[in-house]
């Protein structure tokens, strides 16, 4: 596919304690599970986290944020900035059941639109959406004025937002599944019993 997939690691993780992206489930840390996933339909994968050392057993190749203490708005920047790619799928690094296929049709929904963006029983999800590679300069824009949040960005842009009722036909229902997120520790147990079941 002509597009990269982009994964956010740059949480401080503070609600569950130790970082999300090394935790294991069944036998896999977080983050090696969704690189798995995602290299069947991207050649081209990139890890944001301005800590590198920790992610070298991935074999990704890794940006830091340009700046620092910024969110996720910067962790986007970063990612954009480094990719080689028009389209690129963003996914934060909490998701152990993130779905490719429909990170596949995000993608081929992006032609003339600058993002691409789930809405899920009425609530965005930009941290699993696609964005166009010119993105950055608008989200280093919003980072100069200390617009940080996802929500001052996505304002800025040209969005097509789908709902999981123009998304049903391609099979994909499991929507509390596919965008979990592992904040808590009661989560993470949620996530490895859910896997377990896989």
């Amino acid at each position: 596919m002509n597009a990269a997939a982009i994964i956010l690691s740059g949480g401080k993780s503070s609600r569950m304690g130790v970082n999300k992206a090394l935790l294991r489930i069944n036998e896999q840390t977080n983050i090696e599970r969704i690189r798995d996933k995602l290299k069947v339909y991207f050649h081209e994968i990139i890890l944001v986290t301005n800590h590198p050392e920790d992610y070298s057993f991935v074999q990704l190749n890794t940006t830091c944020d340009y700046f620092t203490d910024r969110g996720p708005m910067a962790g986007l920047h970063a990612g954009l900035m480094y990719s080689d790619y028009d389209v690129n799928l963003v996914v934060a690094c909490d998701m152990p059941f993130l779905s490719g296929e429909l990170a596949v049709e995000m993608v081929k929904r992006c032609l003339h639109y600058d993002a691409v963006i789930p809405v899920i029983n009425g609530k965005q999800h930009p941290l699993f959406s696609v964005f166009k590679k010119t993105v950055a300069q608008e989200a280093e824009n919003c980072i100069k004025t200390g617009n940080l949040r996802m929500k001052d960005l996505i304002r800025r842009l040209n969005v097509l937002f789908v709902t999981e009722k123009e998304l049903e036909s391609f099979g994909l229902i499991d929507w509390d599944r596919i965008f979990f997120n592992m904040n808590r520790p009661e989560e993470y147990e949620k996530a490895k019993k859910w896997a377990e079941i896989e």
